[in-house]
């Protein structure tokens, strides 16, 4: 009997090992992709106007909300007021929603979350040889795939090995050159990733030469 116990405490031992391992890889997968995401930052969405956001105060069904951004920029919420959030991240407006309810209560706030639920105000234009160029508003997150494919696909003789996004950064224009011959020519099998995928900001212009 003793022989019995003490091969099922190895057995018990073994599986804690395992376990442990499998806690290490969980815990360190989050730290290695972070890592990565902070070499190669994707752009970040800012409210624009006619967003369609969700806001959420928890345990109070009474402050629950889907509020279109109006043409200046602004939402109106319940116990807050009038609010500007045009150019913010969602994440800033939780904080100001957060701030300005600390009046109604005596304890903490609940948790405010804000999510862009239709960007609705996502407007971008496709120019150059593509089939129909022109300006889009597509209610959607997208990529510089999806607008080409908007506007029609590239046209005869385009040089997709040269395709340039124009975005305005504060003061200045700046120009992200992309390639997607691999995608539009049929052979776009795992040659689509975050290097040609690039995600649109409210703004783009896609210019195909």
């Amino acid at each position: 009997m003793r022989f019995r116990l003490a091969g099922v405490g190895r057995r018990i031992a073994a599986a804690g090992l395992i376990v442990a391992s499998f806690a290490s890889l969980a815990l360190s997968a989050p730290r290695a992709a972070s890592a990565q995401g902070a070499a190669d930052p994707a752009p970040t969405y800012t409210i624009n106007p006619g967003d369609e956001l969700e806001v959420y105060v928890w345990g109070e069904e009474r402050l629950q909300r889907v509020l279109r951004v109006l043409p200046d920029g602004t939402v109106a919420f319940p116990l807050v007021g009038q609010i500007h959030v045009q150019g913010m991240l969602p994440q800033a407006v939780e904080r100001m929603i957060s701030e300005r309810l600390k009046p109604q209560y005596r304890g903490e706030v609940p948790n405010v979350t804000v999510s862009v639920r239709n960007p609705a105000g996502l407007q971008f234009s496709v120019m150059g040889k593509v089939r129909s160029p022109g300006s889009f508003t597509p209610g959607r997150y997208i990529n510089v795939i999806d607008a080409v494919s908007l506007a029609g696909g590239p046209a005869e003789f385009a040089n997709l090995d040269n395709v340039s996004i124009i975005r305005r950064q504060g003061d200045h224009d700046v120009t992200l050159r992309v390639r997607l011959s691999s995608v539009f020519k049929g052979n776009a099998a795992g040659t689509i990733d975050k290097g040609t995928a690039v995600p649109l900001l409210p703004g783009d212009i896609v210019i195909v030469p």
